[in-house]
């Protein structure tokens, strides 16, 4: 049972990060956005561990384009330092203040949305 349970996280994380790669530069969404287009709404959190780990594969995932709902720069310890999530993020035009992009709502992509 747990090998099966792993397996499908794999193909979650798997999931999360085909989603990810998909978010236009300069555009930002959320963990639970992600989720709900992956027909999963209250695995947010399951999105952010998928993300934390993505780092060690070889393909480019543009994790920091996914913050929390409120655009809080919640998973930013998971990129190095404290500063290259804000970097990253500001480097694409948006404005970051007090670990919140401030643009968020107007930068917003919705995959449901999006990807029809």
């Amino acid at each position: 049972m747990a090998r099966q349970k792993s397996i499908e996280n794999r193909d979650f994380f798997s999931r999360v990060y085909e989603v990810t790669k998909l978010i236009p530069y300069g555009r930002i969404t959320s963990y639970g956005a992600v989720a709900r287009y992956l027909g999963s709404g209250r695995s947010a959190r399951l999105v952010g561990w998928a993300l934390n780990s993505c780092h060690s594969r070889p393909e480019f995932i543009p994790a920091h384009r996914v913050v929390n709902r409120k655009g809080l720069l919640t998973g930013k310890r998971h990129f190095g330092n404290s500063t290259t999530m804000q970097q990253l993020l500001e480097n694409e035009g948006f404005s970051v203040e007090d670990d919140q992009v401030t643009d968020f709502d107007e930068k917003f992509w919705d995959p449901l949305k999006e990807l029809k």
